[in-house]
């Protein structure tokens, strides 16, 4: 099977998971994260970027691809911190790279969630 369409069953998977309220964020508190170790990854839409990320924010459309394309150019060893706007995205980005061999991944939930978690500020 192509990646392109396995990354597609699976999206549509999570996707419909995360419809059924099953995709939920970690919990993660600035306290307890290594912010500064890790790689900040914002899977929304550029649109949604433009209307304010967390400053430092690597933007990788899950829904254009740009994750998945991403993958083979990121270290597998590394920390990522992932999220969207509701934590649905995050969570799929997270089995995403989960499945590619990241070990380090968390789903940090909303844009606003990520903000508290990490303090990092939101920007434009």
């Amino acid at each position: 099977m192509p990646r392109t369409t396995l990354f597609a069953v699976l999206l549509a998977l999570l996707a419909a998971l995360g419809l059924a309220g099953c995709s939920t964020p970690e919990p993660a508190n600035a306290s307890t994260l290594d912010v500064a170790a890790a790689v900040v990854i914002d899977v929304r839409t550029p649109e949604e970027y433009a209307t304010g990320h967390l400053e430092g924010a690597l933007l990788l459309d899950i829904t254009a691809d740009e994750l998945e394309a991403a993958l083979p150019r990121l270290d597998p060893a590394a920390t990522y911190l992932v999220y969207c706007r509701s934590g649905n995205r995050a969570g799929a980005a997270v089995e995403l790279m989960r499945a590619a061999g990241f070990t380090d991944v968390t789903n940090l939930g909303s844009v606003d969630d990520a903000a508290r978690a990490t303090g990092l500020a939101v920007g434009r």
